[in-house]
């Protein structure tokens, strides 16, 4: 397997190996198979990733932007030390089913049909993200913060929200399963 340290790749696609500290620009990556690949602090910028194979996929402190990752398995990727951040993304429906992903960051990104089912987002941050049909069953939301996301359905008996923020305009998502108008 190649390793790469500190390198840009732009406008490519990428062979297997070991990647750390490197960025990849504007790359068509979509339905490639990235299996077993592993990316250690490096950052995507405007990629397409859309349904790429990510089994045993190490991410490790990876950073992606203005990037489209539609359907992706991320529980298909290995989980030791997953981390990953989501800056102004498309991630409809992705599924991150049984994760644990405390502190995890999407900022500004579309989540619509994501699943979030049995996951540790504990921590988290939905800033200015749209999450439609996105799915929380059996969700860790314990101190997560929804104050600025759109358009969730979260049922706080099937959820653990100790702590958890959210906008008043919000609330109607937690209350949508009991039939109740507000306003």
């Amino acid at each position: 397997m190649s390793y790469y340290d500190e390198q840009t790749f732009e406008n490519t696609q990428i062979e297997s190996g070991e990647y750390e500290d490197c960025t990849f620009m504007n790359c068509n990556l979509a339905e490639a198979n990235l299996s077993e690949y592993r990316f250690s602090d490096c950052v995507f910028k405007s990629c397409n990733l859309s349904s790429v194979n990510v089994a045993g996929t190490i991410f490790q402190n990876a950073r992606f932007e203005d990037c489209k990752l539609l359907g992706i398995r991320f529980e298909d990727c290995n989980s030791f030390g997953i981390s990953f951040t989501f800056t102004n993304c498309q991630l409809d429906y992705s599924s991150f089913h049984k994760l644990k992903l405390k502190k995890i960051l999407f900022k500004s990104s579309q989540l619509v049909g994501a699943d979030f089912s049995d996951c540790d987002l504990s921590e988290a941050s939905f800033d200015n993200c749209e999450l439609s049909d996105a799915v929380f069953a059996n969700t860790n939301l314990t101190k997560a913060d929804f104050r600025s996301a759109n358009n969730y359905t979260i049922d706080p008996e099937r959820n653990k929200l100790k702590k958890a923020r959210f906008s008043l305009t919000g609330v109607a998502g937690l209350l949508r399963k009991y039939d109740v108008r507000l306003g």
